[in-house]
């Protein structure tokens, strides 16, 4: 199983990113997926998460309407769109997959991961 973040990057307070995740490998199809992110000193946190149909949508309180996911099962791939961003958004960005439709928001409860993509929110 492979899951690769791409997209992270320094960007001005304020400014754009969009994270992208692509998967291969998962032996079931269309899990449900979610971002996470760790900052410095801090625990992983639950960002974002999509079911596998798409159509339930769970955000942290943080990022509720500035952080947009969202997911093409066809290519296999999970994207975080993240507008307004804060200096307190910078973190390390992991993709997760776990089995089923469900969305969690307990990382324990996701069995694959991405190796991250830094993300940093200057001033």
């Amino acid at each position: 199983v492979q899951m690769v973040e791409s997209g992270g990057g320094l960007v001005h307070f304020g400014g754009s990113l969009r994270l992208s995740c692509a998967t291969s490998g998962l032996t079931f199809k269309w899990p449900a997926m979610a971002w996470f992110r760790q900052a410095p000193g801090k625990a992983r946190e639950f960002v974002a998460g999509i079911n596998s149909d798409g159509d339930q949508l769970l955000y942290a309180d943080s990022v509720q309407g500035r952080f947009t996911v969202s997911r093409d099962n066809d290519k296999n791939t999970l994207y975080l769109q993240m507008n307004s961003l804060k200096l307190e958004d910078t973190a390390v960005y992991s993709c997760a997959a776990r089995p089923g439709m469900r969305v969690a928001i307990f990382d324990s409860e996701y069995d694959y991961w991405g190796q991250g993509t830094q993300v940093t929110v200057s001033s």
